[in-house]
């Protein structure tokens, strides 16, 4: 570590005490991410509400009083998102935002195990309000399944 007096007068030598990974993949802007959230949630999760609503259920009342149907809609709309991950490596909001999941290793599309692991985190994410935040407060703007699952968030090239 330098004195202060060898820095302020420009004698420091650069020490590194880290080593940087050159070839790290740079997280989607957060804002694009949520986006294409509310996006999916529009495209996907909305159909599936209405059709378990109004075509299975008898009505709101009903579907308000069943936890299966709650359940049933989140792993239906789970399996709609792990699918599109796992062929194409985005959901239509990704794909309007530009954006697309990897794997860190591969910088590829996510694995079947990778992909359903994910989003088992981001259900678990998305009860807890510390899970939920986590990105604003963090460098690399991960979320917790992207750290987890060692999966990376990327803008695409244009």
């Amino acid at each position: 570590m330098s004195r202060w007096r060898d820095v302020k007068q420009g004698n420091a030598k650069e020490e590194s005490t880290k080593v940087e990974d050159t070839d790290c993949l740079t997280s989607a802007p957060i804002g694009n991410r949520i986006k294409a959230f509310i996006v999916d949630m529009f495209m996907i999760m909305m159909p599936i509400m209405y059709v378990t609503t109004y075509l299975i259920m008898e009505g709101k009342e009903d579907f308000q009083g069943s936890e299966e149907a709650r359940w049933l809609t989140a792993l239906t709309y789970g399996l709609i998102v792990v699918l599109f991950w796992i062929i194409k490596g985005q959901t239509p909001g990704y794909k309007a935002y530009s954006i697309t999941l990897v794997d860190n290793e591969t910088k590829n599309k996510i694995s079947i195990p990778k992909a359903i692991l994910r989003y088992l985190i981001f259900i678990f994410s998305a009860t807890t309000i510390i899970l939920a935040i986590l990105p604003f407060f963090r460098k690399d703007k991960k979320t917790i399944q992207d750290i987890l699952t060692k999966t990376t968030v990327i803008s695409e090239k244009k």
